[in-house]
């Protein structure tokens, strides 16, 4: 489905992140409507580098662009030599999804190298290009707010100071670009499986309950409410993002939902029936235990209109969640 009229036939967009979660479905959004436009996916791609939590480094993995056809480019955000490699290039469009994407990493260094200084390097190679740029923020940025408007910003952790710290640079540049930052909710869809364990927890549970475990839920979950925003609608408000006025918007639904609704519609869909296991939560203090979008300034400037409930999504997505086990 084409989400604008713009033909991206024979424009040049670069994915950051491409081979991750979010960049690998956009490299296909272009591929399958657009088979003239001349795609470059930059990604780090996995290794078996952690963190102190324990969790890989990169999240990127070649099995997510297997069908692929556009230039693929290993690279660095935060390596100045790798970046290099794209003044081979014209850009038209850039959609930049690259980022330490996990709320758990601690250090603060890599975080704000990786997330905004990187960012810094990739707006100015825009600037070269006068490239239109659409990027990464997220729903992270409101912290424990119960307001979910820009300017009701109180991050709780690195990650999410990271993220604000990237709209507000992102600012600087309204003047000499067009630049659109997109605040995800809680994104979940295909080809999230290589994120391992911080792929989202409608996978998770999907998973346990097709291995005939119980699903591991944190103790009262059902009291526990995000936003779940289907890949495909972040896909369109990515691509309707590249006509949108200059600015910052939440992508999401609009809708809170429990993380004991996300067990429910599973166990409905893929009739299985079992007792769930409650677990208690370690990340109090650095978790949000309460998000929904305001998404009226998505729709009216960006025209988006989420097309998925949690069941629609839940249900779109089972056959991948099927092939996953």
């Amino acid at each position: 489905m084409k989400y604008t009229d713009i033909d991206f036939n024979h424009k040049n967009i670069l994915i950051t992140g491409g081979a991750g979660f979010i960049g690998s479905n956009l490299a296909f959004y272009f591929q399958n409507n657009y088979p003239n436009a001349n795609i470059v996916v930059f990604d780090k791609f996995r290794n078996e580098e952690t963190f102190s939590n324990g969790n890989l480094k990169s999240f990127g993995h070649f099995k997510n662009l297997i069908g692929f056809l556009g230039t693929v480019i290993s690279g660095d955000i935060t390596n100045h030599n790798d970046l290099q490699m794209l003044n081979d290039y014209k850009f038209d469009y850039i959609f930049h999804q690259a980022a330490i994407s996990d709320t758990t990493v601690l250090d603060q260094k890599i975080m704000i190298d990786t997330n905004v200084t990187a960012f810094k390097h990739i707006l100015d190679i825009a600037l070269q290009h006068q490239a239109t740029v659409v990027y990464a923020s997220s729903a992270a940025t409101y912290g424990d707010s119960k307001i979910f408007q820009i300017g009701y910003e109180t991050p709780n952790n690195v990650y999410g100071f990271s993220k604000l710290m990237m709209d507000n640079l992102a600012k600087r540049y309204y003047d000499k670009l067009n630049i659109t930052g997109l605040r995800y909710f809680n994104v979940y869809g295909s080809r999230e499986f290589y994120k391992h364990k911080t792929s989202s927890m409608i996978l998770q549970f999907g998973i346990q309950l097709l291995q005939g475990q119980p699903a591991k839920l944190f103790e009262q979950s059902d009291k526990i409410l995000r936003d779940f925003i289907y890949i495909e609608d972040v896909i369109q408000a990515n691509i309707k993002a590249t006509k949108s006025p200059n600015g910052i918007y939440n992508v999401g639904t609009g809708q809170a939902r429990s993380f004991q609704d996300i067990v429910d519609i599973l166990k409905q869909e893929l009739q299985i029936f079992r007792e769930d296991q409650y677990i208690p939560n370690p990340f109090i203090g650095q978790y949000q235990f309460f998000t929904q979008a305001d998404i009226s300034s998505t729709k009216e400037k960006l025209g988006y209109e989420p097309r998925f409930s949690l069941e629609d999504g839940i249900k779109d997505y089972i056959p991948y969640i099927e092939s996953c086990v």
